[in-house]
This record gives C-alpha cells, sequence and structure tokens, in this order.
C-alpha cells in the first residue's frame, strides 16, 4: 500500500503543523518542501529570493517537488507558490491525494503579520500582497485539489481530524 497526500494552499494555513500531525496520525513520513529546499541548498528562502530571485526559487522548487511527489508513503507541505508551474500542478494531481487548506486572507494577514521568514511580504502593503496572490492561487489550488477544507478559526487537530474523516469517507488512500 503506497499513500501519497499532498497539502497545497497560501502560507499561514497550516500545511506544516497539519502536515505533521496527520503524517503520524498515519504512519506516514512528513517532508516540507520548503525545508527541504533549505535542507538542500543550506541558506534560508529569503536569502535565495534575494540572490536568485523568484523565478530561481521556482525552479528549485519544482525539482524538489518532482522527486518529493514521486515518494511513497508520504505526506507532503508544498509552499503556498508550489503550484504557479503547470508540471507541479499536473504532478500532484496524477501522483497523489491534493488537499487544499483554504484560508481567508483576514486570517492570513493575522497568521503571517510578524512572520519575517516571507519574502513576498516584505512590502509596505501585505494585505495587498496576499489579496492578490489569492486571486491568482485559489484557482489553481483548486484545479489540483481533491477536496478543500477551510482551516479559518480552526485548531490544527480539527483540520487533521477532518482530512482524515474525509480521506476514509472518500476512500482517497490508495491500496
Amino acid at each position: 500500500m503506497s499513500e501519497r497526500i499532498f497539502l497545497v494552499g497560501p502560507m499561514g494555513a497550516g500545511k506544516s503543523t497539519i502536515g505533521r500531525m496527520l503524517a503520524k496520525r498515519l504512519g506516514l513520513e512528513f517532508k516540507d518542501s520548503d525545508h527541504e529546499i533549505e535542507r538542500r541548498t543550506g541558506a534560508d528562502i529569503p536569502w535565495i529570493f534575494d540572490v536568485e530571485g523568484e523565478e530561481g526559487f521556482r525552479r528549485r522548487e519544482k525539482d524538489v517537488l518532482d522527486e518529493l511527489t514521486n515518494r511513497s508513503d508520504i505526506v507532503l507541505a508544498t509552499g503556498g507558490g508550489a503550484v504557479l508551474k503547470q508540471e507541479t500542478r499536473e504532478n500532484l494531481r496524477l501522483r497523489g491525494n491534493v488537499i487544499y487548506l483554504k484560508l481567508s486572507v483576514d486570517q492570513q494577514s493575522v497568521r503571517t503579520a510578524k512572520d519575517r521568514n516571507r519574502p513576498l511580504l516584505q512590502t509596505n502593503n501585505p494585505r495587498e500582497v496576499l489579496e492578490n496572490l489569492f486571486r491568482e492561487r485559489d484557482p489553481l489550488y483548486r484545479e489540483v485539489a481533491d477536496f478543500v477544507i477551510n482551516t479559518d478559526h480552526k485548531t490544527a487537530r480539527a483540520v487533521t481530524d477532518q482530512i482524515v474523516e474525509e480521506l476514509s469517507n472518500n476512500k482517497l488512500c490508495a491500496d
């Protein structure tokens, strides 16, 4: 039996926290694509953005996601922009069960307000950036998702429970 569960959604939606809990609950390996990029490069994401720009980071992200989506028995938390590349969207859709952790811009603003490790938000108007990112990425998250779970005002445990129930009800896990 091989299971692949991929979490997509905006920054601050809880993909890493929920992914860790879900992997533990299901007895699967957990990987976070952003952390994997940092581990492999020996540099944090803001530094990669500064030196290589967003496009350089996206190339690294595509390569890491291509590898990680081929692994068996994994819960994978993707970066917020992972869905920007068509090839990555296809790989996510074809290789596993994709769960879109949806978050309102209001909640996202609160959750990311003090986080300095988010290069796209290092601007005078982070709320405007979040609104633009939502408009651009929400359709892409929906395109790849097997189902959508709203994480607004929910604990990581409640969302994890909901995912497990959804996976069980829909028999999305591979046999």
